[in-house]
């Protein structure tokens, strides 16, 4: 069921805040699809910026109508410095990926929708709209057991970091080229790989939905030196991560730490 953009909701329908995340995450997706249809892939920067502009429109609007209280943080809006006095805040990514989104052919993109409350990130969803896929939170279970065989990292398609590549030789593992964010951290929470290493640039839209869906699946979810992931910063430059099987994680770190020393 989609939710009305246009207006608050009828008295007595209000969906719960892990309902509300998914069905936006889905709804902006459906935009997104049709978006892609419309315009069609002549023009790869037309289509992004369309691809950007409606799915924040329709975020945008249907937050400020079902939680007009609450603070945003969103890649595609201005900052607004009250988010930092807030006790929730919703942190989204209109398109996580928009160069595969203007890429006829490619699924490999994604809409976050997240909530942190009181210093935590309490929901979130990834819409996976070209693949029919929402991971939500409140619903993820754990992945199935990986496939015997080395490791699977997977790592950005264009601009893959070093770190990456010596961390699987490092594991004995192999490095898989994947689009946005969300579809790499999707990919180890559905157990299509097993580590998302990330260092050079990211920002807290880019992570807060798929870290707290990883979370709750079980699995482990740092920066790369195994701090903490911290949300609604005064800075929102957040620029890497580990998501990876909780049996992984020391193995990860470790090689993290050898290849930094190196």
């Amino acid at each position: 069921m989609s939710i009305d953009t246009s207006a608050g909701p009828p008295a007595g329908s209000e969906p719960t805040d892990a309902e509300l995340a998914t069905r936006l995450a889905e709804d902006a997706g459906r935009r997104l699809l049709e978006i892609r249809a419309e315009l069609g892939f002549a023009d790869p920067a037309a289509l992004r910026d369309a691809g950007d502009a409606g799915s924040q429109r329709l975020l945008g609007a249907a937050l400020a109508g079902h939680r007009p209280k609450d603070a945003v943080l969103s890649e595609e809006a201005v900052d607004d410095p009250v988010r930092l006095g807030a006790d929730r805040v919703w942190i989204i990514d209109p398109l996580d990926g928009t160069r595969e989104f203007s890429e006829e052919g490619r699924t490999d993109w994604a809409v976050h929708v997240a909530l942190w409350q009181a210093g935590e990130l309490v929901i979130g969803a990834v819409a996976l709209p070209a693949l029919g896929v929402t991971l939500s939170s409140a619903t993820i279970a754990p992945p199935a057991a990986g496939p015997a065989g080395p490791p699977r990292l997977v790592a950005s398609r264009t601009r893959a970091p070093k770190l990456v590549t010596d961390v699987a030789e490092k594991l004995g593992g192999v490095v898989v080229p994947m689009g946005s964010a969300g579809a790499k951290a999707s990919a180890v929470i559905r157990g299509e790989a097993d580590v998302y290493l990330h260092a050079g640039g990211q920002y807290e839209w880019d992570s807060a939905a798929p870290v707290a869906v990883a979370l709750a699946a079980g699995l482990h979810a740092t920066r790369i030196d195994g701090s903490p992931l911290r949300y609604n910063q005064p800075d929102p430059l957040l620029p890497d991560l580990v998501i990876c099987r909780p049996e992984l994680a020391d193995a990860v770190l470790a090689a993290i730490r050898a290849s930094s020393a190196g």
